[in-house]
């Protein structure tokens, strides 16, 4: 790669104009080094519908879009079985790639990116991209000073509800794209999920050696609309405990059907580290240290009744500082994601020609994961890693 102008605007072009599009394109203002050449979609009424909302081109074809030159990145955005086909043909056109997540939906196929990228001398990448974010800095940064002392064990939840009692196929868009909840279903939570904290958590801990995981699909039956049959075979129900080299184990749930659930704790021998949403890039980070009189009190219910007491005794988790302080509405907001931040992150590594910070090996590593908890649902059985990574660095101290 030659050298660049450290002010030069990389072009991107989004490739999928579906419902997760919308939040790309809002947050792309955050970040001026990325500008958005143009969006294409196998359907074409739908990429004039995103094109003529926001007032971008529109490509008629993915050959158009790989032939431009002003296009420096990919950003992949389509259904997860159509990232492999879309990513190799644009790391083969010379084109650098974001993709959504994950890289593939078959391992073979996401290793196969990863050689070809490398060959290609191309950076490759994928959301989610939420390790950028101040909370998991600010998780990562706690970590390092030992705020809870050694870890071992994690448990992480990502339940959103039975989201098919939600009315989901009247969702719609900023732009009126409606949610594809057929595709959502059929893929699975799994796959649309469980990166979030997977993404997070090798970073912490190093990577995944083992893994036992357990998946299952509890109600068959997601019907939305009368007279429109929708039988999946796909997870909406999966646990998984995962070993780390550095021995840390980590509990993860996903499912659409308990009750909405975003919490994660870090369990120490001094202490615990807790979120409540991993959604929201500046969620607060909360730390309860252990002690005797703390131990005492967790066990009457009285105290699980009344929270207030434990307020009074002094005995609440306290609030982390964040590594950056957001403004008031961001920080009150129950999701916030800022979806370019790993898009810029990569074009900025391009700029600098230096490894990007989330790596096609590191996503690589949490896509073998992701498919290892999805594909139990016919093993059931242990698996052993076969990919690792370079450690990755914190964004700063």
């Amino acid at each position: 790669m030659t050298k660049q102008n450290k002010t030069e605007i990389k072009g991107i072009a989004f490739i999928g104009c579906g419902f997760v599009a919308d939040y790309y394109f809002e947050t792309l203002k955050n970040h001026p080094q990325i500008k958005l050449i143009g969006v294409m979609d196998q359907n074409q009424a739908q990429a004039k519908k995103f094109g003529d909302y926001y007032s971008v081109p529109v490509y008629e074809t993915l050959e158009e879009v790989l032939a431009d030159t002003k296009v420096d990145i990919v950003v992949n955005l389509t259904n997860p079985s159509s990232h492999f086909e879309i990513s190799k043909a644009s790391l083969e056109a010379g084109k650098h790639v974001y993709s959504e997540k994950p890289l593939a939906t078959d391992f073979a196929e996401a290793k196969a990116l990863v050689a070809l990228a490398t060959k290609q001398n191309l950076y490759l990448s994928s959301a989610p991209c939420g390790l950028l974010g101040e909370t998991a800095q600010t998780i990562w940064k706690a970590l390092r000073n030992q705020e809870v002392g050694k870890v071992s064990v994690v448990y992480a939840e990502i339940d959103d509800g039975p989201i098919h009692l939600e009315q989901p196929h009247k969702w719609r868009s900023t732009s009126g794209t409606p949610w594809p909840y057929k595709d959502e279903f059929e893929v699975g939570c799994t796959l649309e999920h469980a990166g979030y904290y997977l993404m997070w958590l090798p970073a912490f801990f190093g990577p995944a050696k083992t893994m036992t995981a357990f998946s299952s699909c509890l109600i068959p039956d997601k019907q939305l609309i009368d007279n429109e049959p929708l039988e999946v075979n796909a997870p909406d129900f999966s646990v998984a405990c995962i070993t780390f080299e550095s021995g840390v184990v980590v509990r993860l749930t996903c499912s659409v059907v308990a009750p909405f659930n975003h919490n994660m704790q870090i369990i120490g021998d001094k202490g615990i580290l807790s979120i409540d949403e991993c959604w929201n890039y500046y969620a607060p980070v909360h730390i309860q240290k252990y002690s005797k009189l703390n131990f005492r009190v967790e066990k009457y219910p009285l105290f699980r009744k009344f929270p207030f007491l434990k307020n009074l005794l002094g005995l609440s988790p306290k609030q982390y500082p964040l590594v950056k302080k957001p403004n008031l509405r961001l920080r009150n907001l129950r999701h916030y994601q800022d979806f370019s931040r790993g898009i810029a992150e990569l074009a900025q590594a391009i700029i600098e020609e230096r490894p990007c910070y989330i790596p096609a090996d590191y996503a690589l590593h949490v896509n073998e994961m992701v498919l290892a908890i999805q594909n139990a649902l016919g093993t059931n059985a242990p698996y052993q890693l076969t990919t690792t990574f370079t450690p990755l660095n914190p964004m700063s101290d």
